[in-house]
C-alpha cells in the first residue's frame, strides 16, 4: 500500500474533482481537504469516503492548515475566481492576500512537500508561491499547460481520426491567451503535421492551424459559458501530474517551472516540457523552437513579468 499524504487546499469544483480522480488511482493513503467553507469540505470528504468499498484504502478527512502537516504533496486550488470583465491583474490582486496567508503556513507544516499550484492565473500564482514558501524552485510547480496540451492533442485526434495518445505535441508559455502551440515539434507517427496531412489527404495550411490554436485557447471559455466552470479534464491533469511526482515517473509534462536562462528567459514561471519525478522538476528541457515560436514565447514571458510588476506583490 502506498503511504502518500496529499493535501488539497480548496474544495470547490476543481479541488473536489481532483480528490476523486486521485482516490480512483490508489495513489494516496491519506487525503486532507481544506476549505474556508468547512462544511463544504466536510461534505466532500464524507461523500468521497462513502466509496471506500470500491477503491484502495484511503483516509479522507476535512481539516485545517495544521492538519496538512507532513504532506508529501500539497495541491492548491483555492482562490477567488474572476467576475465578468475582470482582467488577470484584477484576479491576481484579489488572490495575492490569500496566497500570502496560506503558503507560508503550508511550508511550515510540510517543509519537505511538493507544492502544486492549480489556481489561476497559475503561472503568476506559482511564482508567488515560490517566493512566499522559500522552497527550492524544483518543488514549487504549476499545473501549467498540461491540460492545454491534452486539449491540443484531443482536437488534433478528432481532425485526423486517430488516438490522441499517439500524437506528440506541446502547448507552452502562459496558461492563457498568450500560450503557444509548438507546431514545429508536433509529430504523428514520426511525421510532422504537414507530412502527415499529405498521407491523410488533408489541407493543413495556416488557416487550419490558426483555427486549432483558437479552439485550444478558447476551450475553457466555451465550457464556462455553458456550465459555469471547468473541472473534469483539469482534475485528470492534476491526477497525471500527481502520479508523475509521487510515483517518480520521470514523465515529460508541460508544467509551469521557474526558467533560468532557457530560451533566453529568466525569473518567470512558464510552461515548458519538464522531466517530472519524486523531487519535482528534474529538468526544464531546452526544446528547439522555430523563430516564430521563440518570439511568441518571449512575448508571453514579457506579458507575465509585466503583470507581476503591476501587481501589489510584496516579496
Amino acid at each position: 500500500m502506498k503511504t502518500n499524504k496529499i493535501s488539497i487546499i480548496g474544495s470547490g469544483f476543481v479541488g473536489s474533482t481532483s480528490a476523486f480522480a486521485i482516490i480512483d488511482t490508489g495513489l494516496a493513503s491519506d487525503i486532507v481537504l481544506v476549505d474556508i467553507n468547512r462544511e463544504k469540505a466536510e461534505a466532500e470528504a464524507m461523500d468521497l469516503s462513502h466509496g471506500a468499498a470500491f477503491v484502495k484504502t484511503v483516509n479522507v478527512i476535512a481539516g485545517t492548515i495544521e492538519d496538512t502537516h507532513d504532506s508529501d504533496l500539497i495541491i492548491i486550488t483555492a482562490g477567488i475566481g474572476p467576475k465578468p470583465g475582470e482582467s488577470r491583474l484584477d484576479i491576481l490582486n484579489k488572490n495575492i492576500p490569500v496566497f500570502k496567508d496560506i503558503v507560508p503556513k503550508l511550508a511550515q507544516y510540510s517543509p519537505d512537500a511538493i507544492l502544486l499550484v492549480v489556481s489561476n492565473p497559475v503561472d503568476i500564482l506559482t511564482y508567488i508561491t515560490y517566493k512566499y514558501s522559500g522552497f527550492p524552485a524544483n518543488r514549487v510547480i504549476g499545473s501549467g499547460t498540461v491540460l492545454d496540451t491534452s486539449r491540443f492533442k484531443s482536437i488534433l485526434s478528432k481532425q485526423f481520426d486517430i488516438d490522441a495518445r499517439n500524437i506528440h505535441a506541446y502547448i507552452i508559455g502562459e496558461h492563457g491567451d498568450s500560450e503557444i502551440a509548438t507546431w514545429s515539434l508536433t509529430k504523428i507517427a514520426g511525421m510532422s503535421v504537414d507530412e502527415y496531412c499529405l498521407t491523410a489527404n488533408k489541407n493543413c495550411g495556416d488557416e487550419f492551424k490558426e483555427e486549432i490554436d483558437h479552439e485550444v485557447k478558447h476551450a475553457a471559455y466555451e465550457i464556462i459559458n455553458r456550465k459555469g466552470y471547468t473541472n473534469y479534464a483539469v482534475a485528470l491533469a492534476v491526477r497525471k501530474i500527481s502520479e508523475a511526482l509521487l510515483d517518480d515517473e520521470q514523465s515529460i509534462l508541460t508544467v509551469s517551472g521557474l526558467l533560468n536562462g532557457e530560451c533566453g528567459i529568466s525569473d518567470v514561471y512558464m510552461a515548458m516540457p519538464c522531466i517530472v519525478g519524486r523531487n519535482g522538476i528534474r529538468k526544464i528541457l531546452p526544446i528547439p523552437l522555430s523563430e516564430k515560436e521563440l518570439n511568441q514565447l518571449n512575448d508571453s514571458a514579457k506579458l507575465l513579468k509585466n503583470i507581476i510588476k503591476e501587481s501589489n506583490l510584496d516579496i
